[in-house]
């Protein structure tokens, strides 16, 4: 079920980098910037990631709370984090239930395969919880300059 803009934001509910458990509710009146990645320390997620990171402050500047999440456990996010300095919280959701809430979870196809997995995707969430933008299928490189000049347009 892919989400458009206007729908509700699904809830979530789950631990950073941290073990600490991080849900909707933390950022109630907030913006979201929240992107779905495979696997933390792969080229394509290592790549959008940092570039994430390397916009930090112009999210943060526009109002945007910035979270990535991925299926790695928070040991392993807790030293992605580390190891690429980012200033932002990564959720360990191991059993896909917010990536399924969210539609990024689904058929893949790869090289002929085909297998259930992590559809990289990122969505724009407003203060009220609902969807600004829904970007499904994203490739790793240039996604985050990409949502940026959809931040930056009125």
């Amino acid at each position: 079920m892919a989400l458009e803009p206007g729908d509700k934001a699904p809830p979530f509910s789950a631990p950073n980098q941290s073990g600490t458990i991080r849900s909707e509710e933390d950022f109630a009146g907030k913006k979201i910037a929240i992107y779905f990645y495979p696997r933390a320390f792969t080229p394509g997620c290592t790549t959008e990631s940092c570039d994430f990171r390397d916009r930090h402050e112009f999210f943060t500047s526009n109002g945007y709370e910035i979270l990535g999440v991925s299926p790695d456990k928070p040991e392993k996010l807790a030293k992605f984090k580390d190891e690429y300095n980012l200033p932002f919280d990564l959720l360990s959701d191991t059993d896909h239930t917010i990536a399924t809430a969210f539609g990024a979870y689904g058929l893949k196809k790869n090289y002929g395969k085909e297998y259930m997995g992590i559809i990289r995707s990122t969505f724009l969430i407003d203060e009220s919880g609902r969807i600004e933008h829904a970007f499904y299928s994203v490739k790793a490189k240039g996604h985050a300059e990409r949502i940026t000049k959809v931040v930056a347009s009125p």
